[in-house]
């Protein structure tokens, strides 16, 4: 059944871009498990076409992860018997565990349960394609008591992403059919709480947490100092002390500043300075 959207709250919208936020990081995050922590700036986790410089300038390191480039990350957090990253596993582990046992919580809270159906025999039970509904939020079952005796990681399996795409649903309230009752007030100020700490956790853990690092090379066409940036959810700007007066191409940068896309004009030429023979 397609889902209906229903007016959106401020709350609301906030938990959702933080989810969002969350979850289209998560890739990155789990690739920085598999690496050493870089002392350059940006982060050698930086997304898009940063990671890809990175994962080619670094394609020789023994540390480098099979795949970890855009479009091929991994989703699912596994056991590194020797992560080179613990800061980056922490989070991980945190972000992830908070993030199910919150979707535990709200599914409990409004989900329905399986319709009743009857057997052939008239019995009464749980109608198995409502209870396997995909859009439903499935809780890990036991045999016993405790994690040790897990009998189902129900949806767990599917990983973080899914659980952000489910809360952001139940933030938003998307209806299907009677399956969901909307958030009460409460549990979605919970929400959005538990999904702005996990975005800050795993920016932070990616260096995107608005830190500032002077770039021990000066700049490339006027010589001035570089100053890298990161924002919260923001794209990286490195600027150059020379500002509007610097004599890099203008379709690269605006006023000594690139950022976004323009960024890899900046580290072409950083990488022709650095192969040049010295005078």
């Amino acid at each position: 059944m397609t889902p209906t959207l229903a007016p959106v709250s401020p709350v609301a919208r906030r938990a959702a871009v933080d989810l969002a936020a969350v979850r289209e990081q998560w890739g990155d995050l789990l690739a920085a498990i598999g690496r050493r922590p870089a002392a350059e700036w940006p982060p050698r986790e930086c997304a898009g076409f940063l990671d890809q410089l990175a994962a080619a300038d670094h394609a020789g390191d023994d540390d480098q992860p099979a795949g970890a480039v855009v479009g091929r990350l991994p989703l699912l957090l596994r056991e590194h018997p020797a992560p080179l990253n613990l800061d980056a596993l922490d989070a991980a582990i945190e972000v992830e565990g908070e993030l199910f046992d919150l979707a535990d919580t709200v599914a409990e809270r409004v989900q329905r349960p399986a319709r009743p159906a009857r057997d052939g025999r008239g019995r009464s039970l749980p109608d198995r394609a409502d209870a396997a509904d995909p859009a439903r939020w499935h809780t890990a079952t036991h045999r016993d008591a405790g994690p040790a005796s897990a009998a189902s990681a129900g949806s767990r399996a599917f990983g973080l992403h899914w659980a952000a795409v489910w809360l952001e649903g139940r933030a938003l309230d998307e209806t299907y059919g009677d399956l969901f009752a909307p958030l009460p007030a409460l549990l979605l100020d919970r929400v959005a709480a538990t999904a702005r700490q996990a975005r800050r956790t795993v920016e932070r853990a990616l260096g995107r947490d608005g830190r500032t690092t002077g770039l021990a090379e000066p700049c490339p066409w006027c010589g001035g100092s570089l100053t890298g940036r990161t924002r919260p959810g923001g794209e990286p700007v490195v600027t150059c002390s020379t500002g509007a007066a610097c004599t890099a191409p203008a379709d690269g940068r605006s006023a000594g500043a690139w950022r976004g896309a323009d960024l890899v004009a900046l580290w072409a030429a950083l990488a022709a300075s650095r192969e040049r023979p010295a005078a």
